[in-house]
């Protein structure tokens, strides 16, 4: 099939983004020589503090700066105001998600009661279930790297992506289609998974968890009665501007950072089954990115690795925790390429890998993604019309 893939780039004169150096060797599939336990070592013991009023002044600082930005968008009502609010809007939004995401960690506090209260209110307001969202992701995280029992952009086996409509293929990996996949993961999950965030049954979750999801699924409907409730009182038109169109640029940012931290690499990146996982390996599968003026905004999440080995770091300690750990994990660790004040060239990432991800192999324990050279064809030609 490589082989197949080989030749189809070729006859368009484009160079994969998985060339590898001809001296390069090294496998990312080889189990590490160090433990999970050397890495933590080498974490200064700071990184693990979970400071409340810190993590507090983050929330106070992105909701002053999200109704700031509406207030002078209404003030200033231009056309040429209102496609720069939606872009900074949307980008305010995914940081508030990113804190709620903290909060659904324990990486925001020591206090459950307050990881709760903050992770509902931030995450409700941008129409994210979140216990439900919660539970499922740290599914994900407990199974990262697993082909079977991951959670989050979960590749597709070579059976079930056989399985699906033309059009489904097509519309699964052609922008801008997969930019705007979350909210139908949240009610769907992904093509060969069952199950809903919002629903309390849904294989998703434990019977003791029932609860808390129904819970989640309440604030969640009480948000969008909100928002119905202001479209009739300030019109649909204005509530378009200041909160819907910023809602989809902020699913963007969420589908393009979710997908990038795990594919798209120079290098292809392993995926395990069976008793070739280990939560260290799956957890080296992750992929670190530079999003250049906007790290800070989105509170570093870019800084996955650390993160994904050890979720309790908070976001401010995530930069200094990775600089130490790199030392440990050598050639495992992926360097990302430096980004200029606008990451443009992750575009080029995500569309090459867009073409060629494609599914991964039915059996074996060590897969690595593959790419169907009809669609990739297909896709390629769309690109160049």
């Amino acid at each position: 099939m490589e082989d197949v893939v080989k030749r189809v780039e070729a006859s368009f004169g484009v160079r994969g983004i998985y060339e590898e150096e001809e001296n390069d060797d090294f496998d990312p599939s080889v189990p590490p020589p160090f433990k999970i336990g050397d890495i933590r070592a080498a974490i200064p013991e700071h990184c693990w503090v979970r400071n409340r009023w810190r993590s507090l002044s983050y929330v106070f600082r992105d909701v002053f700066v999200i109704f700031t930005l509406a207030f002078a968008a209404l003030y200033l009502d231009s056309l040429f105001v209102w496609p720069l609010y939606w872009v900074a809007q949307g980008t305010m939004f995914w940081a508030i998600f990113v804190l709620g995401h903290d909060c659904g960690h324990g990486s925001f506090s020591e206090s459950y009661t307050l990881n709760s209260l903050v992770g509902h209110i931030l995450h409700s307001a941008i129409l994210v279930p979140y216990n439900g969202w919660r539970i499922s992701h740290r599914t994900h995280h407990r199974n990262h790297g697993h082909v079977e029992n991951d959670e989050s952009w979960v590749p597709l086996t070579e059976k079930v992506y056989k399985s699906l409509a033309d059009t489904t293929k097509k519309l699964r990996f052609t922008l801008p289609f997969p930019l705007l996949a979350y909210p139908f993961y949240l009610w769907s999950r992904s093509p060969g998974k069952e199950g809903s965030h919002f629903n309390p049954s849904s294989n998703l979750f434990a019977p003791n968890e029932r609860k808390e999801v129904l819970l989640s699924t309440a604030c969640w409907s009480i948000m969008v009665a909100v928002l119905v409730y202001l479209s009739f009182v300030i019109g649909l038109l204005n509530m378009l501007k200041l909160y819907f169109v910023p809602y989809w640029v902020f699913v963007m940012w969420l589908d393009v950072v979710t997908y990038l931290h795990h594919h798209g690499y120079e290098k292809k990146v392993p995926w395990y089954r069976g008793k070739e996982w280990s939560y260290l390996r799956g957890g080296l599968t992750t992929i670190d990115r530079d999003y250049g003026m906007f790290n800070n905004i989105h509170h570093d999440i870019g800084t996955h690795v650390v993160h994904h080995l050890f979720p309790l770091i908070p976001h401010y300690h995530l930069v200094e925790a990775a600089k130490a750990i790199k030392p440990v994990l050598g050639k495992y660790y992926r360097e990302p390429r430096t980004s200029g004040p606008i990451p443009f060239h992750l575009i080029s990432i995500l569309m090459s890998s867009l073409r060629q991800d494609h599914y991964v192999s039915d059996t074996g324990d060590v897969v690595f993604y593959q790419t169907d050279p009809v669609l990739f064809k297909k896709n390629f030609k769309s690109k160049s019309e």
